[in-house]
Formats: C-alpha cells, structure tokens, sequence
C-alpha cells in the first residue's frame, strides 16, 4: 500500500523546485522504467498495479491501486507503473565531437523528442541554456522513452560555454546557407533555438556559421518548421556527412 506521505512526495514531485530540493524524479510505463533500470539511475522506489518487475527488489517495490496511481501520475491516462528515481549529479561535459546546444528550449515533449534524437543519431552531448525545460520534468521524461539514460545532458550559461570552446558553431536561420549544399564537419556544435523566436541575438552572435533547411513547398508560405523535427533534418545530414 502506498502511504499519504508518499502520495505528497511524488505529486510534489511534478515541480522542478521539489524535483530539485528532494534529488528525485519519477518515471512512467513499462518501457521507459525498465530501461532506467537498466541504466546508471539510482532506483528509489517503484509503485505498480501489476505483479510485474519482479527483478526488482520487495523493500523498492510497491503494489499501488489504480486509484492511488492517478492521484501521483502527471499523464490523462495513467499507465500500469510509475517508479522514483536520484537525480544524479552532472557528468563532465563531452567537449569534442557533436555538440547540440539547446537556447531556450521551453516545450517537454521538444525536449524529449530531441533527446530521443540525440540518442538515435550517436549524439552523446546536448548542453542546454539554463532557461531550458527541466530534462527531469515528467513530461520530459516520457518523451525520452528511455533515452535520457544514454544522452549526457548539462545546463550552463551558453553563450560563455561557447566561448569557451574552440569549436565552429553552426546556427539554423531562413538566410543561412542550404544545409544539403553544405559541407558539414563531424566536430563542432549545433545550436537550436526557441520554439518561437529561434536562436536569440546574443548566441547569434557566437554563430560561425548560418544554415536553413530550404523550403520546396510550391507557395512557400509555411513560415517554420518544429525545432524538433528541424534537428531530426540536421542531425540526418551531418551524419549523412560522416
């Protein structure tokens, strides 16, 4: 049975300042539970209607009712499992390869999606400005479906952190040079930019190089495309580079 007090942990648990003054994050469904299982994460405690992750220990193991379930789950319609997991702290930053570099990236299931993408095209390092989403907000964690346990993920001040490097750093903007006619290095850092005002004036600043996805759109009227699926386009093309 699940406690009162574990109820308001976990719901606490949807804001970034509880996620952050208790170190803890949760997950839900099956998938993307089992594949931080399978990760570094550190396990807390797992809250199940079902008799299922019997891997998992009885003392980190909790059979939950499902009304008890909703009460905890951040999703409309709640999945069988939700488990808790330690915030680790960061990792020391990849500075070599691939870099993707996230400007105020609001939207969680943006973010998740990019991590997925991050994961799916060999990415090992996003750093995200620190007006990004939370990597660790639910909403975030789902999108990942599991592949927050395999991207490094850091948050920093962006525009000092390229300043810092030594790396081309490419930019997408309508007037930049046709990505499919550009020769793409496989070192370097890509920046996206915000959902509604792309990258902003002062990481455009620290741009070497401006690329756009070009329009074949008959009418050319579609004014932009999701950052999410711009970075799949991108993505695909430097590493169809490589």
């Amino acid at each position: 049975m699940v406690s009162k007090n574990q109820i308001k942990l976990i719901s606490g648990l949807h804001q970034k300042k509880q996620r952050f003054a208790n170190q803890l994050f949760f997950a839900e469904g099956v998938k993307v539970i089992q594949e931080l299982l399978l990760s570094n994460f550190e396990l807390e405690h797992l809250y199940t209607t079902q008799n299922d992750f019997e891997e998992v220990h009885s003392s980190k193991r909790t059979l939950i009712y499902e009304q008890d379930l909703k009460k905890i789950s951040a999703l409309s319609t709640p999945n069988s499992c939700l488990a808790v997991f330690k915030i680790p702290s960061e990792s020391k930053i990849i500075n070599s390869g691939l870099i993707l570099a996230l400007d105020d990236i609001r939207d969680p299931g943006n973010l998740g999606t990019i991590l997925r993408l991050c994961d799916w095209f060999g990415i090992k390092q996003i750093i995200c400005s620190k007006e990004t989403v939370d990597i660790y907000n639910p909403k975030v964690v789902q999108a990942t479906m599991g592949s927050i346990a395999r991207v490094n993920v850091n948050y920093v001040d962006l525009k000092t952190f390229i300043a810092e490097t030594n790396l081309p750093v490419f930019g997408t903007f309508m007037d930049g040079e046709n990505i499919y006619q550009s020769n793409l290095p496989q070192t370097g850092i890509i920046i996206m930019g915000n959902e509604a005002n792309g990258i902003s004036e002062e990481i455009e600043e620290t741009v070497t190089s401006r690329l756009t996805i070009p329009r074949f759109g008959e009418l050319q009227k579609t004014e932009s495309l999701n950052v999410a699926t711009a970075t799949a386009i991108i993505l695909s093309e430097f590493k169809r580079n490589s």
